[in-house]
């Protein structure tokens, strides 16, 4: 499985991620903002608190992605 091991970059619903294989993708939020925890982040103060944990990506109270989701839904920019 590939790792995550930063978050580079965030712009309003999107984060840049950086993988441990040196990938890097975008993943869009948005979508997921109307469903259940996800309303929380839709306020970008809140959205910004975003930081790595457990190779992973995690909000406050909490609230993360299945590492393997994340990777999956992640758009390739580029690979080092």
């Amino acid at each position: 499985m590939d790792i995550l091991v930063r978050i580079k970059r965030l712009v309003v619903a999107w984060l840049t991620l950086v993988f441990d294989n040196g990938e890097q993708g975008t993943l869009d939020m948005k979508p997921y903002w109307n469903f259940g925890v996800f309303q929380a982040i839709r306020d970008y103060d809140q959205f910004k608190r975003v930081r790595v944990a457990f190779d992973t990506i995690q909000w406050d109270g909490g609230l993360n992605l299945d590492p393997e989701f994340v990777y999956a839904e992640c758009k390739t920019i580029s690979h080092t």
